[in-house]
């Protein structure tokens, strides 16, 4: 369900919107997806992160492990 909606914008913006698409609404929509989908991706990456950085010490441990198991006697 779509809502209308009344925002304010730069006129230098809404120029540029034009020359970039006949139709703004769908213009500013597939931004602000793209927009949510990058703070989305960043807040996973952080997250991630964080995983990763409490678990290092055991996970280098691990794969100092297995490259000793790949060495050539």
């Amino acid at each position: 369900m779509r809502v209308k909606t009344s925002i304010t914008l730069p006129k230098d913006l809404l120029t540029r919107l034009d020359r970039a698409g006949k139709n703004r609404s769908a213009l500013l929509e597939r931004a602000a997806l793209a927009y949510l989908a990058e703070l989305d991706r960043q807040t996973r990456d952080r997250r991630d992160v964080e995983i990763i950085s409490r678990n290092a010490q055991r996970l280098n441990r691990e794969a100092l492990d297995t490259l000793e198991y790949q060495q050539l006697p």
